[in-house]
């Protein structure tokens, strides 16, 4: 495979796998045109997998010409690929186009898993899209990243494709996940930092990712764009990473890939990995694709809590559709933040294409069977996004509370929040039984049971008696909108929530980090 490791326009990276006997390998190369070959000797690493022991060989050709065809190939002196090429990138380019796909993810069958639909689909893109430079992946590159099995699937689902076109892949979840027992899917365990990813892919990737979290993170560049590519590991690291590279960074437009989304559109999913702990480092970014949850969405800007409709006020967040046939069921649903959003509970495939322009991006998510499931363009220069889509905003007086994204709908349609001398109050008997909880009324009481943990409210008082002791709360619960006892806030904590104001649109978000579906008891 080739993968932009430096100057896209100068160098290129060359990566390969052989039997740990071969222990030296090169690079032969010529300029489309000539007859003689440079020669370059490759870095060579170690990779024990779970079945094998294999040599990794990286080579970094450098001094390549701008724009220009060069012929290549791999290996030693009796073992030798056959010959493949790539092109350069022009100098000072602003107009280019690349592919992205995510969760592309087979797991059968085990001893080789079949990624040949996936790999069909691509080349019927670079058919209808000859000019895209490289593709940038959303992770879950394999379904079990810790398998050697699983790469030799994913790989070759990227056959007679990535030997020509740059491979930018980010890591999944599913990339660093193994099983003691991978026959029997047994044991389950994710690797930090992820192993097999890392082993293999060391000197195909710019190393300048943070501390131990190097190759699973890391950046590139393409013509007027800064690629952030953000492992899933290390969060508190990765934000200082990110936020020391972007501040430095003056590209036109930066761009990151983060496997799991921030405006997620999960009914039981959540974002407690990444934000707010990456939030400062994410809203430098312009756009951040994700996957994770194998459907689309888009977000309106967001910027600490907040929605926008001009792409300065925020980070648009786009979530990449799946990529290889992989429906979630019935698991998602359009949230509060979404400006776009397609279920892709089909058995279908989507492959999303980014045209950079200048100030303007266009991104367009394809779906195998020529549908295009959402079309934006963002434009930098007129600071809009098309189709123009308005952020949404709740009048004085009828605040919103949310959870997970999702409106509480009827039951809060004249029980909106209320802001008392800078306390924020909600009618928390309506979250418990949306959450599956259990609510208890008695007089001047309410007692609500939410995520393994209780509390009893009581009128008049800041004292919350819970599961866990007295809990002292910021103001007295109070009897407001239709008799019903309104609680601050602040006592979502006692179930290990979390909750922020969107002071904006004018709606209260609540959290939680538990993906659990709950289901009250039927006696």
């Amino acid at each position: 495979m080739i993968s932009i490791y430096d100057n896209p326009s100068t160098t290129m990276a060359v990566t390969w796998r052989c039997d740990i006997s071969v222990t030296d390998g090169y690079v032969e190369y010529r300029k489309d045109g000539d007859v003689e070959y440079k020669k370059v000797a490759a870095e060579t690493g170690e990779f024990k997998s779970d079945i094998d022991h294999s040599r990794m060989f990286w080579v970094h050709l450098a001094g390549l010409l701008p724009d220009t065809k060069y012929y290549y190939t791999c290996g030693d002196r009796q073992n030798r690929s056959e010959e493949y090429f790539f092109t350069t990138a022009p100098e000072n380019l602003e107009k280019f186009k690349f592919i992205c796909v995510a969760d592309q993810q087979k797991g059968e069958p085990h001893e080789c898993p079949d990624y040949s639909y996936f790999n069909n689909l691509l080349k019927e893109t670079f058919k209808k899209h000859p000019d895209a430079r490289f593709i940038l992946t959303g992770g879950d590159n394999t379904d079990c990243g810790q398998h050697e099995v699983q790469w030799n699937g994913a790989l070759l689902g990227f056959k007679d494709i990535m030997e020509y076109i740059p491979l930018q892949m980010a890591v999944g979840n599913h990339d660093n996940r193994g099983f003691a027992d991978y026959k029997n899917g047994i044991g389950r365990y994710y690797a930090e930092p992820a192993e097999f990813f890392n082993k293999q892919f060391k000197g195909s990737y710019k190393y300048d990712g943070p501390s131990i979290w190097k190759t699973e993170c890391y950046t590139f560049d393409y013509g007027n764009v800064h690629f952030s590519v953000i492992g899933i590991n290390g969060p508190e690291e990765v934000n200082d990473w990110l936020i020391s590279d972007l501040d430095k960074n003056n590209s036109t437009w930066k761009i990151g890939v983060y496997h799991f989304p921030i405006c997620y559109s999960g009914v039981d999913c959540q974002n407690y990995d990444a934000y707010p702990v990456m939030r400062e480092g994410m809203e430098k970014l312009d756009i951040l694709f994700s996957g994770h949850e194998h459907n689309f969405s888009r977000s309106f800007p967001l910027r600490n809590e907040e929605l926008f409709e001009k792409p300065s006020c925020g980070t648009v967040h786009y979530m990449l559709g799946n990529s290889n046939q992989n429906p979630p069921g019935s698991k998602t649903m359009s949230k509060i933040w979404h400006a776009a959003y397609y279920a892709q509970e089909e058995r279908n495939a989507c492959v999303t294409v980014v045209e950079v322009d200048g100030d303007k991006i266009t991104i367009t998510a394809e779906l195998d069977d020529g549908r295009i499931a959402d079309k934006c363009v963002i434009d930098k220069g007129k600071d809009e996004i098309l189709p123009h889509a308005v952020a949404p905003f709740f009048g004085p007086n009828r605040t919103k509370m949310f959870f997970k994204g999702m409106d509480l709908g009827l039951m809060q349609a004249d029980l909106c929040c209320r802001n008392i001398d800078g306390i924020w109050y909600g009618a928390l008997g309506l979250l418990a039984p949306f959450v599956g909880g259990d609510v208890k009324k008695t007089e001047g009481k309410i007692r609500l049971d939410m995520y393994a943990h209780w509390a009893e409210f009581t009128e008049n008082s800041d004292i919350a008696e819970t599961d866990r002791g007295q809990v002292k709360l910021p103001a007295t619960v109070k009897r407001l909108n239709r008799d019903q006892l309104y609680i601050p806030f602040d006592a979502v904590h006692i179930f290990e929530m979390r909750w922020a104001y969107a002071k904006r649109n004018n709606f209260i978000s609540v959290e939680h980090e538990s993906e659990a579906k709950h289901v009250t008891a039927q006696p």
